[in-house]
């Protein structure tokens, strides 16, 4: 049983005659829509969801980076649930109109939106471009906003949106000035929290992960030893983190073991933002 209330007691999870109730972080039978998943986090999401039962869709501008993910999870899950790759520029409203087309065909519903796609670029508040700027809302924010509308009218109650934000929309830092793309997740931020407040009477939940310092491409995969260093120094773990720590705080938003939280944005930065 999933998500109810039993006979036994149990509220929002699963229960086993007197046990206490398990949270629900299944995705059987569920549809997924994940950007930017030729690589790194969206590569990670897809597999996480995926590997919890959802047939996913994933969508990106690398087409066998991407070709190769879905390959690859493909063969190493055993569970029948799907995994379809469509490329996708998430700047153009065409191809962003097909990916949502795509993924409601599979069963006529979309049950997770993850706006994971991203692009960062240095942005010093003096010398920063306008036309950087733009080039970044518009990955960032504004495609995310598109995605949401889009994708919400094909959600049934129950639905998860899980907007990728950053850290850097709560701190800044003083090693890289990053301007425009500090701007683009604090929009995020505040999207999330508007969105949800609006469709929240519709049985939609949205919510935002904000991680810190993680290993991929955008990071430079913390091949820096330096840059290590300066995130030991900075985060109450005192290390960088894993690819795979941000699996449970990904499945918790996207299941119905959050189904009372919307709106939110957990942050996962190692406890960077505790100082």
């Amino acid at each position: 049983m999933e998500g109810v209330m039993g006979s036994s007691g149990g509220i929002g999870g699963r229960t086993s005659g007197n046990a206490a109730p398990v949270p629900d972080f299944g995705l059987a039978g569920r549809v997924a829509v994940v950007t930017g998943a030729s690589s790194g986090l969206g590569a990670r999401f897809a597999a996480v969801l995926q590997r919890a039962g959802a047939h996913v869709v994933i969508a990106g501008r690398r087409v066998e980076r991407l070709r190769a993910v879905a390959d690859d999870i493909a063969r190493t899950s055993a569970n029948g649930a799907t995994i379809t790759w469509m490329a996708c520029d998430i700047t153009d409203d065409g191809a962003r109109e097909r990916l949502i087309d795509r993924a409601a065909s599979v069963t006529g519903a979309i049950d997770v939106l993850v706006n994971n796609a991203g692009t960062v670029a240095p942005g010093d508040g003096l010398s920063e471009a306008l036309d950087s700027v733009r080039r970044i809302l518009e990955t960032n924010l504004l495609a995310v906003y598109r995605l949401c509308q889009l994708a919400v009218r094909h959600m049934p109650a129950g639905g998860s949106i899980v907007n990728v934000a950053s850290i850097n929309a709560f701190r800044s830092e003083n090693r890289y000035p990053l301007g425009g793309y500090v701007a683009s997740k604090a929009g995020v931020v505040g999207l999330t929290r508007e969105l949800a407040a609006q469709w929240g009477k519709r049985g939609v939940r949205v919510n935002a992960l904000a991680p810190g310092y993680f290993p991929t491409e955008m990071t430079g995969m913390l091949a820096d030893r330096e840059q290590v260093d300066w995130i030991r120094e900075r985060t109450a773990l005192g290390r960088p983190a894993e690819i795979t720590e941000l699996d449970g705080p990904l499945l918790f938003l996207a299941t119905p073991a959050s189904s009372y939280l919307t709106g939110q944005t957990i942050v996962v930065d190692g406890g960077w933002s505790v100082f």
